[in-house]
């Protein structure tokens, strides 16, 4: 191979892995079961679900408020009561919610925290679904 391919591929892949890093944040996992046992004993938190209103509109974590990742800052407002509570942040695979929760951190939020599988291993694991009326 070309030492310019090489050199050309090393940067791709070296770009590639500082994206993936750039997405992660400080949030703390929670595993499904601590959700569900924080949620029946009514502990107050906020459950943001990031994803897009068409995929909430499929069902949805109990309680949870849908705020679609690419809105966040202009709504940030609706959730400004949450800044020193918990905010369990979701959506489909994890990719969406990190760059949400990277911002909520930005804005000052302090205990944000990362649902573990997100809503795909939320829907495997046969939990509870909250449908829209």
């Amino acid at each position: 191979m070309p030492r310019s391919v090489t050199r050309l591929l090393s940067m791709v892949l070296f770009g590639l892995l500082c994206a993936c890093t750039m997405l992660e944040s400080s949030a703390v996992i929670v595993s499904q079961q601590q959700l569900l046992e924080r949620m029946a004993a009514h502990e107050e938190m906020l459950i943001l679900d990031v994803r897009t209103p068409g995929e909430y509109s499929e069902g949805y974590i109990g309680n949870a408020l849908n705020i679609d990742h690419r809105a966040i800052d202009e709504r940030i407002s609706e959730i400004a009561a949450f800044k020193n509570k918990p905010v369990i942040v979701y959506c489909y695979s994890g990719m969406r919610a990190g760059l949400v929760e990277a911002k909520l951190i930005e804005h000052g939020f302090s205990k944000i925290q990362h649902l573990e599988g997100d809503w795909s291993a939320w829907k495997d694991a046969g939990l509870a679904v909250t449908m829209p009326e």
